[in-house]
């Protein structure tokens, strides 16, 4: 049979019929999988808890005609409880799980994608910082493994380099005040400072700030993923 294994972090599950489950995978080496998981909804199921929300699996695979069909399923990561009993860190990997959904294509093998999400979800699991700020950086991240790396240091339009006071998502970063289209918002240098720690994983930094500058840098954030993503994230606007 056609079949091929894959470590997987699973993104989002769908009912189907009285007992199965489609799932929305994404695989290390074959990028965005769906696939049928039968029979997991029931009580007697081997590896029905191994599939829910952001575990990591192991998984065996059957290439099916329009949905491959899961096998079998070793567990790799047990993330999905600690975070679902937590209703920020759930929110928070809901985004994250959303924005990998959009960024990577099936067919699309990203395995840099795959192991920053699962660090992700493994932090957030953990509870080693703020669910919003591991939220965040994660964002920053894999927007930038995907082409859109946000401009911090020099102004996104002209390049000219310094501290800058507005911020544009259209642009791609700061903007210097030159280049600044009417209305582009001001960004503080505390919250640029904050903005710049997510993006390079410089967690004592990230740790230290105050809940105003997290809040202001998420904003930051939370618009230039929107806006790079083309479409709302939906567990953004559940913060």
């Amino acid at each position: 049979m056609p079949t091929y294994r894959d470590d997987a972090v699973v993104l989002r599950t769908h009912k189907l019929g009285e007992a199965d489950r489609i799932l929305t995978l994404l695989t290390r080496q074959h990028g965005k999988v769906r696939a049928v998981a039968k029979g997991v909804r029931r009580t007697s199921s081997k590896f029905g808890a191994r599939l829910e929300p952001f575990m990591a699996v192991d998984a065996q695979l059957y290439i099916g005609r329009s949905l491959d069909i899961v096998q079998q399923v070793d567990q790799l990561g047990a993330y999905g409880a600690a975070i679902a009993a937590d209703y920020d860190r759930f929110t928070a990997a809901n985004a994250m799980a959303e924005a990998a959904e959009r960024l990577v294509g099936e067919g699309d093998p990203q395995p840099q994608q795959f192991f920053l999400l699962v660090g992700a979800l493994r932090s957030l699991s953990r509870a080693e910082h703020d669910p919003g700020a591991t939220r965040d950086s994660y964002l920053l991240r894999a927007l930038g493994l995907s082409g859109w790396t946000v401009q911090i240091d020099a102004c996104a339009r002209c390049g000219l380099a310094g501290t800058h006071g507005r911020f544009s998502a259209q642009a791609g970063g700061v903007v210097c005040e030159s280049c600044a289209p009417a209305g582009t918002p001001r960004a503080d240098p505390d919250t640029l400072g904050v903005l710049a720690a997510l993006l390079e994983g410089d967690w004592p930094t990230v740790d230290d700030a105050d809940r105003a500058t997290l809040d202001r840098a998420s904003g930051l954030v939370a618009a230039y993923a929107q806006f790079h993503l083309e479409r709302a994230i939906r567990s953004l606007g559940r913060r």
